[in-house]
C-alpha cells in the first residue's frame, strides 16, 4: 500500500506528526470547556408581563393571548409557544427550531411588545425578556444568613450587594434572590383616619406623588458664575415623607402621618426561603449555554471574598448544591474507566503477541488517537463532557484494533520473510482495504445518531464524533506510525535474537506465561479447526442453537422495556408540595415545617446534609420564573431540596419512597409529588416538571377539564405511574365586588374612582402610579408603595370599610356603592401555541417510561370519541423526546445498515460476501438484549448505541474472515475447506480484538462513580453483543459461506477482488 510505502521510506515525518499530535492533542484538552453534558440546541426565550393585583383569568386575557398573537405574525422561526398565567404574573416561553437567530428574534419580540403596550392595562410596563438556554439549569446554591440581620436586609444585601457582583462573573447567570422580604418605603394607611377626615386611598397616593418628585432646576447666571438650581423635591430620610402636607381640611393642614404610617419596611411576603428550618434568602447562579460549570463555579467561588468583604460582618454565606463536585466526579470517573480499558486492552494484546515492543507499538495507538479526536472536537467548538469522553472511552477497545491486526498479521508473515521491509509490505498491505472496510463500517453505524433530534441529538452528536473521529485517526496511525516502529522493534528484537543464539538463557516469568499461554491456544485452535470441521459436515445443531438464541431475544424484548435515558443517582431530592388552593403563604410554611420534621425522622442524620425549602412566587423576582422548572402556582407551593450526603448508608431511591408513603398517609390534603433532582433528567425533561405531560388542548375549557379530570384519575391507576397531578385548579377562592353603577354616579363617583381606590387600598399605588425614594447611603432607589396593611383587612366588613371618593366629592364607604359575594376562579390559566391548555403531569416508578407510556396511549386513545369537537390529546414531554429518537435511529440504522452492505459490495465485489457477513448480525442484536436483560436495564438510547458499537466491530471481524476465506478460494481451495481455513486462521486477531474490547468495556458496564449508571447499559450492551457476534463469526458464519459459495468454486486469478496480494505461505 502506497503508504506504508512512504511511512517506511520517511520514518521521521510521521514520527514528528505524532509528536505535533501529541502537542495539539494536549493544548486542546487544557482549552476546551468541562461539562457534565454537551451544550443542547434548544434556544427560548422567556417573556415575564407583571401587573400587580390582576387576577390569571384577566392577565390570560389582557396579557397572554394578544402578546402571543402578536409573536405568531411577527417573529420568525417559532417552533411553539407556551404561557402560564398567574395572578399578576405571566410567563410566555417561546421555543425557536435549532439554528434560529435568536437576537434578530429577541429585538422581534421587544419590538412587537412595546406595540401592543397602548392596548394593556394603564400603568402597565415593557416586560422582561430573558433569552436562555435548556442547559441553563443551576450549578450553585447561595445561603444567605446572619443572627443580627432582618429578612429585608438579607434580601438588599443578597439584591444589591451580592448578585450585582456575581452577574458579571464570565459564563454565570444569576437571578434575583429567593426569600427574605423585597425591601421598600411602606405607607401603611389607616382606613378610619382616612374616612374621618374625608380623604380616600387615593388622594394620600395622589400627594405622595406630588410631593416626592425628581425635576430638575436648571441653572441661574448671576454675577460672574453661573449656580445648578436644587430643589428639595425628595426628602433625604424616609420619616420626613411623613410629614408632607396632604390637603387642607376643614381649615386644618392634614399631613400624611395623619392618616399613614411611613416605614422603611418590606412587601407583603409572598416567598419564603428556609434552610435547615431557618429562615434566610436563597441566591441561585445558573450557567450560561456554553459555559463550563467547572469553571462558572470556580469563578463564582474566587469572586465571593471580595465581594462579602464589602458587605456587613454580620452577613453569612454558605455555599450548597455545587453541581460542579458531580461533574468533576463524573468526568474522573470517564477518565479512570478509559485508563483501566487501555490497561487491560494492553495486558490482553500483550498475552496473545508476547511482544512488550509490539504491544507498546499497539497500546500507543490508543493516546494518540483519542488526542486526534480531542483536537478535532475542539476546532468544532465541542466541550468535554461524559458525552464525548465516553465516546473516547467506548473507543478504547476498538482503537487497538487496527494496529493489532496490522502487527499480528506483520508478525506472522515475517516468520516466513527473512527481509523485515518485505514483511511489513507484505503484512501491510494484506489486511490494509479489509481494515479500510472495517474501519468505515464501524464510523457508519453511528449515522443514526446523526437523524437524532432534540435533546437526544444534542447529546449523543458529540459521542458520535469522538468515536468516528477516533476510529479514523486509529486507521491512519495503524497504516503510517505502527509500520514505522515495528521496524525498528523487528530489527531490535532480530539482532537480540541473533547475538543470544546458541546461549542458554532461562525464560523469565512472563515469557513462561506466554509461551505457555501461546501453546494451549495453538492447541484450542486444532480443537477449534476439529470440532469447526465436524459443524461444517453437520449444522443442524449450531444452526438450531442460534435460530433459538434469536427466538428467546425476540420473546425478551416486550420485558425489556423502554427508557430514553437511565436514572441517575444525583444524591439530591427534589419534593414539590402543593397545598389546598388559597392557602395562606404562613400556613403554607406551616405544613412545610411539619413536613420536614417528617423527613428527618426518615432520613438518618448521618445521611442528610441539608434541606433547603422555597415556598411560593416573589412577586419582585418575576425573572426567576423564566429559569425554573418549577410548576408553582402561587404562595400555596413549596419546594423541598433534600441533599444527601455522598457517604450515605440508604439509597435515594428507598428514602424517595418512604417519603411518598409519608406523604400519602400523614398529609393527604396536601398535593406532593417529586422532580428530577439530577442535572442530566432536568435537561432532558426541558423546563418541564415530569417525563410524562398529557395536555387537553382547545377552546372548550368547561367540557376540557372534565377530560383532564378523568385522564388525572385513570393513569392513576396504572401500573407504575406516580405523582399524578392535574397542573390547573379552578376552585381558587375568590371575592367577586359588584359596584351599581347607577348608585355610584348619584355620588359623584365613577367606576374608575371605586377601582382606583380599592386597588390602593389592598394592592398598592405601585403599578398604577409608581413612587421611589432613593436612598442617599447606598445610592439604591426603593419603592414607596401606599396600601393598607394586610391585618387591617381581615374580614368582609373591613373590606366594606374601605373609603371611596371622586374628584372633590364626599367620601363613602365601599358597601355604600357596591355588593360583595364569594366564589372560585382559576389558580393558573396555560396556553400551548396560543391554545387554552390543560396539564396532566406523571412521574414513573418500578416500571419502564415507553410501557407507561403505552397504556397512557391506551386511555387516550379510548377517550378519543367522546372529546368535545376541536379538542384533541397530546402527550408531550420525556415521552415525545424518546419517540422521536428512538424513530430517528430506527431510521439512521436502517439507512447505516444498507450503507455498510453497499460499501461491502464495492469492496467484495459480489452481492454475497456482504450477506454471508451480515448473518453475525442478528446474533449479535440477540447478545445486546440477553446481556441487558441479565443486568435487569432497559433499552434506552446509551443501550442502542452499545448495540450500534457491537454490530459495527461484528462486522469488521466478519470482513476479517470472509476476505481471507475468499483469498483461500482464489488459490484453489473449495468453500468448505476456504470456510474452514479462514476461520481456524483468523481465530486468533478475531478473538484477540474482540476480547479487548470486551475488556476495556468492563470498567463502563460496572457503573461506578458519579453517574455511572448513565453510561453504564452502553458497556452492556456493547459486552453482550459482542461476545454473542464473536461466536456466530467463528461458528454461523463459516457454516453460511461453505454452503452459500459451495457451488461457486471457480479457479479465479490470483489476484483478490480486494486487492490483497495471495501467498501461499499463509496457509498455515
Amino acid at each position: 500500500m502506497w503508504i506504508v510505502e512512504l511511512a517506511l521510506r520517511r520514518p521521521y515525518t510521521f514520527i514528528v506528526g505524532a509528536l505535533l499530535v501529541v502537542l495539539f492533542g494536549v493544548l486542546s484538552a487544557l482549552r476546551m470547556p468541562t461539562d457534565i453534558l454537551p451544550e443542547l440546541d434548544i434556544p427560548v426565550v422567556s417573556v415575564i408581563w407583571s401587573y400587580n393585583g390582576l387576577p390569571p383569568e384577566e392577565m390570560e386575557r389582557r396579557f397572554s393571548t394578544p402578546y402571543e398573537r402578536a409573536v405568531t405574525t411577527t417573529v420568525n422561526d417559532v417552533e411553539h409557544i407556551e404561557s402560564q398565567s398567574l395572578a399578576g404574573i405571566t410567563v410566555i416561553k417561546v421555543f425557536f427550531q435549532p439554528g434560529a437567530r435568536i437576537e434578530s428574534a429577541v429585538a422581534q419580540m421587544a419590538a412587537v411588545s412595546q406595540a401592543i403596550l397602548r392596548i394593556m392595562p394603564p400603568g402597565a410596563t415593557a416586560p422582561f425578556i430573558v433569552r436562555y438556554n435548556a442547559a441553563n439549569v443551576p450549578v450553585l446554591q447561595l445561603a444567605l444568613g446572619g443572627d443580627s440581620l432582618s429578612e429585608q436586609q438579607l434580601y438588599d444585601l443578597g439584591t444589591n450587594g451580592i448578585r450585582t457582583r456575581l452577574a458579571t462573573v464570565r459564563g454565570a447567570s444569576v437571578p434575583q434572590p429567593y426569600g427574605g422580604r423585597a425591601r421598600l418605603i411602606n405607607v401603611d394607611l389607616d382606613p378610619d383616619a382616612l374616612l374621618a377626615r374625608g380623604l380616600s386611598p387615593t388622594d394620600v397616593s395622589d400627594a405622595i406623588s406630588a410631593q416626592n418628585l425628581v425635576l430638575p432646576g436648571g441653572t441661574a447666571k448671576i454675577g460672574e458664575r453661573e449656580y445648578a438650581v436644587r430643589l428639595n423635591g425628595s426628602p433625604d430620610v424616609v420619616e420626613a415623607l411623613n410629614d408632607l402636607p396632604l390637603r387642607m381640611v376643614n381649615g386644618g393642614l392634614v399631613r400624611i402621618r395623619d392618616v399613614a404610617q411611613v416605614r422603611d419596611g418590606y412587601a407583603v411576603q409572598t416567598n419564603i426561603v428556609h434552610r435547615d428550618g431557618v429562615r434566610g434568602a436563597l441566591i441561585t447562579v445558573l450557567k450560561s449555554g456554553g459555559a463550563s460549570t467547572i469553571d462558572v463555579v470556580n469563578r463564582v467561588r474566587a469572586a465571593l471574598p471580595a465581594v462579602l468583604a464589602t458587605l456587613p460582618a454580620a452577613l453569612t454565606v454558605d455555599v450548597l448544591a455545587d453541581q460542579s463536585l458531580f461533574v468533576k466526579a463524573a468526568l474522573k470517573g470517564v477518565v479512570i474507566e478509559a485508563l483501566i480499558a487501555a490497561c487491560l486492552t494492553a495486558a490482553m494484546i500483550l498475552l496473545f503477541l508476547g511482544s512488550w515492543r509490539s504491544t507498546l507499538i499497539v497500546a500507543l495507538s490508543i493516546p494518540l488517537s483519542i488526542l486526534v479526536s480531542v483536537t478535532v472536537l475542539a476546532a468544532l467548538g465541542q466541550t468535554l463532557n461524559v458525552m464525548t469522553l465516553g465516546g473516547l472511552a467506548l473507543a478504547v477497545g476498538v482503537l487497538v484494533d487496527d494496529a493489532t491486526v496490522g502487527i499480528e498479521n506483520i508478525h506472522r508473515v515475517q516468520e516466513h520473510e527473512p527481509d523485515i521491509d518485505q514483511a511489513i509490505r507484505l503484512g501491510a498491505g494484506q489486511i490494509a482495504v479489509p481494515t479500510l472496510v472495517s474501519t468505515l463500517a464501524i464510523c457508519i453505524v453511528f449515522v443514526p445518531i446523526f437523524f437524532l433530534s432534540g435533546a437526544a441529538g444534542s447529546l449523543f452528536k458529540p459521542l458520535a464524533m469522538a468515536v468516528v473521529f477516533a476510529m479514523l485517526a486509529s486507521y491512519i496511525i495503524s497504516r503510517t506510525l505502527v509500520p514505522t516502529l515495528v521496524r525498528y522493534a523487528m530489527r531490535r528484537e532480530r539482532a537480540l535474537e541473533a547475538r543470544r543464539a546458541g546461549m542458554p538463557t532461562p525464560p523469565g516469568p512472563f515469557a513462561r506465561l506466554h509461551h505457555h499461554f501461546d501453546h494451549w491456544f495453538e492447541g484450542q485452535r486444532v480443537q477449534y479447526r476439529l470440532t469447526l470441521r465436524r459443524i461444517l459436515e453437520r449444522p443442524g445443531t449450531v444452526l438450531a442453537t442460534a435460530g433459538l438464541v434469536l427466538a428467546a431475544a425476540l420473546v425478551l424484548v416486550p420485558f425489556l422495556g423502554r427508557d430514553f435515558f437511565p436514572a441517575v443517582d444525583a444524591g439530591q431530592i427534589r419534593v414539590h408540595l402543593r397545598a389546598p388552593v388559597g392557602t395562606r403563604v404562613e400556613e403554607t410554611a406551616r405544613i412545610v415545617a411539619a413536613v420536614e420534621d417528617r423527613i428527618r425522622a426518615i432520613i438518618p442524620a448521618g445521611d442528610l446534609g441539608t434541606i433547603i425549602d422555597n415556598i411560593g412566587i416573589s412577586s419582585s423576582s418575576v425573572t426567576n420564573l423564566a429559569f425554573s422548572d418549577n410548576p408553582t402556582t402561587g404562595v400555596t407551593d413549596a419546594d423541598i431540596l433534600i441533599v444527601l450526603e455522598r457517604d450515605r448508608a440508604g439509597s435515594t431511591d428507598g428514602y424517595i419512597r418512604a417519603i411518598r408513603r409519608m406523604l400519602r398517609e400523614e398529609f393527604p390534603q396536601v398535593l406532593a409529588f417529586f422532580q428530577s433532582a439530577d442535572i442530566v433528567s432536568q435537561i432532558l425533561n426541558a423546563g418541564l416538571p415530569a417525563p410524562v405531560n398529557v395536555q387537553v388542548v382547545g377552546s372548550n375549557r368547561a367540557a376540557n377539564i372534565e377530560v383532564a379530570r378523568t385522564i388525572e384519575r385513570r393513569v392513576r391507576q396504572i401500573p407504575g405511574a406516580v405523582d399524578v397531578y392535574l397542573q390547573q385548579r379552578l376552585e381558587a377562592p375568590q371575592l367577586n365586588l359588584t359596584v351599581d353603577r347607577a348608585r355610584a354616579a348619584s355620588l359623584n363617583l365613577s367606576q374608575r374612582d371605586v377601582a382606583n381606590d380599592l386597588l390602593v387600598s389592598l394592592a398598592s399605588s405601585g403599578q398604577t402610579q409608581p413612587n421611589v425614594w432613593l436612598n442617599p447611603q447606598n445610592g439604591v432607589q426603593y419603592t414607596v408603595s401606599v396600601q393598607t396593611p394586610q391585618y387591617r383587612i381581615n374580614s368582609l366588613e373591613a373590606l366594606a370599610r374601605t373609603p371611596v371618593a371622586g374628584a372633590g366629592g364626599t367620601p363613602q364607604l365601599f358597601e355604600n356603592v357596591a355588593t360583595m359575594s364569594r366564589g372560585t376562579s382559576v389558580a393558573v390559566v396555560s396556553h400551548y401555541d396560543v391554545a387554552p391548555v390543560f396539564d396532566v403531569f406523571a412521574n414513573v416508578q418500578d416500571r419502564d417510561l415507553g410501557a407507561v407510556a403505552a397504556d397512557i396511549d391506551v386511555v387516550l386513545d379510548s377517550l378519543q370519541s367522546t372529546l368535545p369537537r376541536g379538542t384533541t390529546l397530546v402527550m408531550r414531554g420525556q415521552v415525545a423526546a424518546m419517540r422521536t429518537s428512538y424513530a430517528g435511529l430506527a431510521t439512521g440504522l436502517g439507512f447505516a445498515i444498507l450503507l455498510v452492505y453497499l460499501i461491502m459490495v464495492v469492496n467484495f465485489q459480489s452481492w454475497l460476501d456482504p450477506l454471508i457477513i451480515s448473518m453475525a448480525l442478528p446474533v449479535a442484536l440477540s447478545g445486546v438484549l440477553w446481556a441487558l436483560f441479565a443486568a435487569g436495564n432497559t433499552i434506552s438510547v446509551p443501550a442502542f448505541m452499545g448495540a450500534i458499537m457491537s454490530m459495527g466491530v461484528a462486522t469488521a471481524n466478519g470482513i476479517l474472515v470472509v476476505a481471507f476465506a475468499n483469498e483461500r478460494m482464489n488459490d484453489g481451495l473449495s468453500a468448505f475447506d476456504a470456510a474452514l481455513d479462514a476461520a481456524s486462521t483468523r481465530l486468533r486477531p478475531v478473538i484477540m480484538t474482540a476480547a479487548a474490547m470486551i475488556v476495556g468495556m468492563v470498567p463502563m458496564a460496572l457503573g461506578v462513580g458519579e453517574g455511572g449508571e448513565q453510561n453504564a447499559p452502553l458497556g452492556r450492551a456493547v459486552i453482550g453483543g459482542l461476545s454473542f457476534a464473536t461466536v456466530a463469526t467463528l461458528t454461523v458464519l463459516p457454516i453460511v459461506y461453505s454452503r452459500l459459495r459451495a457451488g461457486r468454486h471457480t479457479a479465479r486469478s490470483p489476484q483478490s477482488p480486494v486487492g490483497l496480494s495471495s501467498t501461499p505461505e499463509l496457509a498455515s
